[in-house]
């Protein structure tokens, strides 16, 4: 209820302030040339700069949450608001944590703007969140007559094959708000397709390398799609979309009990300092010598870390190594 009251102010000054760019009322969007961009979160964008390469047509490309903010508890604000609504382009993922765009989008002064929504433009590769055993499940929201609503998973990002998708998606939206140069991003696409399945083949050796097809996340688990890619099986304290931060004893115990039994020799994580669940699994086996891993899921990346020279693929590249470590 609270961030929905966030979204309506933020929507209202949005308003106010769209209404005092005309004279006559009305939104008068920027008179540059320039193409306007808005991506949610760091893949997005980075797929985007991707495709743009040497950026023909000067895109000004947004990344939206662009200081660590996470995705599941991200609030626009009226800034945003505006941005979105007088963008050419506009990006995101379009799972629950979205629900604000709905909003957003009715503030939208571009009769031509593009919309991508991610889930949508991967049809039936979407995957519903699921409890596996000894995960600790979430109350379910029901919908207006009763029935549980089905919540996608929204890390579709980590998937290269979904990449791929994906980025076809935003080639073709490009090319709908700039045709004129549109070879120029159907290249660029090719160059960087060929690089996410040089990766993904990658992965795939690696897989059939390791000694394990099993990893444990003592933490959320935002990797589904990254695990159906490869036939790897999986345990967690959470579901990838989870607000958890402390794991039931009866989790970190079945958590214990699997990395003993599997012989793991790698307990994993997401990103981020804390890391306390997976201390307290590793002190729960039987030799308690196990590594603790991190691997990144990209939600918490800023627009720092683009100016750091962080990618889409390194990041990607960088996961893969601590993939074959656990798989050892």
């Amino acid at each position: 209820m609270k961030k929905l009251l966030v979204i309506m102010i933020a929507v209202m000054f949005a308003a106010i302030g769209l209404s005092a760019c005309g004279k006559d009322g009305s939104a008068n969007v920027a008179e540059s040339d320039s193409l306007n961009i808005v991506a949610t979160v760091f893949p997005e964008y980075d797929w985007v700069m991707n495709i743009l390469g040497d950026n023909p047509a000067k895109a000004d490309v947004t990344l939206l949450l662009d200081n660590g903010v996470d995705l599941h508890s991200y609030n626009p604000t009226a800034d945003d608001i505006i941005k979105i609504a007088t963008c050419d382009m506009f990006i995101y993922v379009g799972g629950e944590s979205d629900g604000w765009v709905e909003d957003a989008l009715k503030e939208a002064v571009n009769p031509d703007m593009v919309v991508i929504n991610l889930l949508e433009s991967l049809g039936d590769s979407g995957k519903e969140e699921e409890i596996v055993e000894g995960m600790e499940a979430k109350e379910e929201e029901e919908g207006e007559e009763g029935e549980e609503e089905v919540e996608y998973d929204e890390h579709v990002w980590l998937s290269l094959r979904n990449a791929s998708k994906l980025c076809t998606a935003i080639e073709e939206g490009l090319e709908k708000i700039d045709a004129s140069n549109a070879s120029v991003y159907n290249s660029n696409l090719s160059s960087y397709t060929e690089k996410l399945n040089v990766l993904d083949e990658k992965y795939k050796e690696a897989v059939s390398a390791g000694s394990k097809d099993t990893v444990l996340f003592a933490d959320r688990f935002p990797f589904r799609y990254l695990t159906d890619d490869y036939g790897l099986n999986y345990y967690a304290a959470f579901v990838g979309c989870s607000a958890e931060t402390e794991a039931s004893f009866e989790t970190v115990l079945f958590l214990a009990n699997k990395v003993d039994e599997l012989e793991l020799h790698t307990v994993l994580t997401i990103e981020g300092k804390e890391h306390k669940i997976a201390d307290t699994v590793v002190s729960n086996t039987t030799f308690k010598d196990q590594k603790i891993e991190t691997l990144n899921s990209m939600q918490a990346c800023t627009s720092q870390d683009v100016k750091n020279g962080v990618t889409y693929v390194k990041i990607m590249e960088d996961n893969l190594e601590v993939l074959k470590e656990a798989l050892r």
